[in-house]
């Protein structure tokens, strides 16, 4: 795991004697994410320069270092991530003057092989790439299937600058950092800025599963190139279904995700585990566990406030399973204190608030280990979401009644106060068995409400990810719409399947790997996800819709498989989560912080914000009849990270 950096100069601009440190101090601002070892070259007439960051996993001799350069001397290689199967790939390679022992070199040796493009279908892992072929004068840059591993890319003046983080790119001389204010009604709406738009106006996300080929006659607007499709692979899936019996599934997903933890468990440092309790983190650890001769590290954080503390259940699987296990309690006190550090090390506004302890389980990792598996990815592969249990039965009522008398319905439920509501369903809690009584049923049916507008089911699917349903309202300004989730939802007939594979697409690379990246590179902590190995992904989507969503709950298939190495009532329990009590933290230890984030003169101030909205937002969470946190984070997150990004 590493940081990556560097430019492509078409005019001129930084002088040949000055690249070299140019590129030294675009790659420096990324030593959190490469501590051991810093590189960086240049092609001075060419005007290509390229920086690195090392985080030492494989191969930790000075054979392993990076800018490389292929035994041609063709192609040089700046690059983040591990290639999980290249020992196979070495043996295709036996013909190959390997110097040492690193994946990386034999990237550049498939490259001088095979051809990049043709390379990068073969490779089984996480990475950015950004590689300059010194015969055809072309850089290339590429990022991995599901989007693991974070690559930025944009045009200052005349040159093409990219780098694994924000920090490289705002070092090169004369980068503006000019707003982009449809990428900022994006983080209203979403929580996060969706690739390919970046908060900076002029920078972008390289997407998940592309290249970028730059050459002279193509220049700085080159167009992205797909070499993989999870869209195809989940259309290929979904009319070529599984036919075997759930038995047989669940050995054949056994078997698959044996193989891609044991991928994934090469390392010459310590490695380990993050532990939840969940389905998705057990399993990984389960399948570590039985693998592995030694006691795996598995690591959990837990919380005294008991709706948010996962700890007793990971401890109770660890037990189980055997794990040299680590628990730490963490304090409200020690939460909040990461809060001020969020804006560098998320680098691009961002407001998952999971992002807090997500931090904290990376900093008690890094203390024992280099290298930590996590479970992420089963949601969205295996139906996890609660929005695949109710959202295509909601749909089926709704659109049974007349749109003009869903908005009359939803218009009534907005007169009603929330607290007025709470209290008409405390009296009625009593008459009610346990399953159909509600926590905040006010604000629940406020969400409703927001809903009953859809005129399709993907419109419905898009309001429910929605936050500020109208941001534009907020920010007046109009964001540019989403592609994949407006625009052109994927071409998947079943409803609940659209969405997981519109959630993959986007919520998983844009949220979910984002957080778990920046905050354990913020610590230099490597992580692995196994789930996401292409081959479990393929056989994921061949899977029967009641494979994976079945009686009112997800991941059937894999809690099938979890139950071969755990009793099932670890882990038959209701979906958690991984949060923080944001909302009472605002009414309370957090009040000041965020009134002066909100203060009206502060948003004016600052011009990106009408006031009005969020005050009254602010207000009414402050007395405690709404809970608002959901909508004033993305604001707050945006305000500090604008105060922390001023000189």
């Amino acid at each position: 795991m590493c940081g990556l950096t560097g430019f492509v100069d078409f005019a001129g601009a930084v002088p040949g004697e000055a690249q070299a440190a140019v590129c030294g101090r675009m790659a420096d601002s990324l030593a959190h994410r490469g501590p051991d070892d810093r590189g960086v070259w240049t092609d001075p007439a060419a005007g290509v320069a390229l920086g690195h960051r090392r985080l030492s996993i494989l191969d930790l001799s000075p054979l392993g270092h990076q800018p490389m350069v292929s035994a041609s001397g063709r192609f040089v290689i700046a690059y983040n991530g591990e290639v999980y199967n290249f020992r196979a790939l070495r043996e295709e390679l036996n013909g190959y003057p390997f110097r040492g022992h690193s994946d990386t070199e034999v990237i550049l040796a498939a490259f001088e092989q095979w051809g990049v493009a043709k390379t990068l279908g073969r490779l089984n892992g996480m990475f950015a790439i950004a590689v300059w072929d010194r015969s055809d004068r072309v850089t290339w840059l590429a990022r991995d299937r599901f989007g693991e591993k974070p690559l930025y890319y944009g045009r200052v003046g005349r040159a093409l600058v990219f780098g694994s983080e924000l920090k490289a790119i705002r070092q090169f001389p004369g980068f503006a950092g000019d707003i982009d204010r449809g990428a900022l009604t994006q983080l209203l709406r979403f929580g996060y800025v969706p690739a390919p738009a970046c908060i900076f106006r002029g920078v972008r996300k390289l997407p998940a599963a592309t290249y970028l080929r730059i050459a002279e006659d193509s220049g700085i607007d080159a167009t992205p190139s797909e070499y993989w499709s999870l869209e195809s692979i989940a259309r290929e899936g979904t009319s070529r279904r599984y036919t075997g019996s759930a038995s047989d599934a669940t050995e054949e997903l056994d078997l698959l995700l044996r193989s891609a933890v044991k991928l994934r468990m090469v390392s010459d440092v310590p490695l380990g585990a993050f532990l939840s309790g969940g389905i998705d983190s057990s399993t990984v650890v389960a399948m570590m566990q039985a693998d592995e001769p030694q006691r795996v590290r598995t690591f959990t954080i837990g919380f005294e406030e008991s709706a948010f503390n996962e700890a007793e259940s990971a401890k109770a699987v660890a037990a189980h399973l055997g794990t040299d296990h680590t628990e730490l309690y963490v304090t409200a006190a020690q939460a909040q204190a990461v809060i001020p550090r969020l804006p560098a090390l998320y680098d691009e506004p961002f407001a998952d608030a999971s992002q807090v302890p997500t931090f904290l389980v990376s900093q008690l990792a890094r203390q024992h280990v280099t290298v930590a598996l996590s479970g992420d990815g089963g949601d969205e592969l295996f139906g996890g979401y609660t929005r695949y249990f109710w959202a295509e039965t909601i749909w089926r009522q709704l659109k049974r009644l007349p749109l003009a008398a869903r908005h009359a319905l939803a218009s009534s439920i907005l007169f009603a106060r929330p607290a007025r509501i709470d209290r008409l369903f405390g009296l009625i809690d009593p008459l009610l068995p346990s399953r159909l009584r509600q926590r905040a049923p006010g604000d629940k049916l406020q969400k409703l409400a927001g809903i009953l507008h859809a005129r399709t089911a993907d419109e419905l699917y898009f309001n429910l990810l929605s936050t500020w349903k109208e941001p534009g309202d907020v920010t007046r300004f109009t964001e540019p719409h989403h592609a994949i989730l407006q625009d052109r939802p994927p071409r998947i007939d079943d409803f609940t399947e659209r969405m997981m594979c519109a959630d993959t697409l986007t919520y998983l690379p844009d949220d979910i790997l984002v957080k778990v990246d920046r905050a354990a590179m913020g610590v230099s902590l490597e992580t692995r996800v196994p789930l996401l190995d292409p081959d479990v992904a393929r056989f994921a989507w061949s899977l029967p819709r009641d494979f994976k969503v079945r009686g009112g709950s997800g991941k059937w298939l894999l809690r099938e498989v979890l139950a071969k190495y755990v009793p099932r009532q670890m882990f038959e329990r209701p979906k958690m989560g991984f949060g923080v009590p944001i909302d009472s933290w605002l009414r309370g230890p957090l009040r000041e912080w965020a009134e002066e984030l909100l203060s009206v003169t502060r948003l004016r101030q600052a011009g990106f914000f009408d006031p009005v909205p969020i005050r009254a937002k602010w207000e009414e969470h402050l007395t405690g009849r709404r809970d608002w946190q959901y909508y004033l984070w993305p604001v707050l997150m945006f305000q500090a990270w604008q105060q922390a990004a001023t000189p």
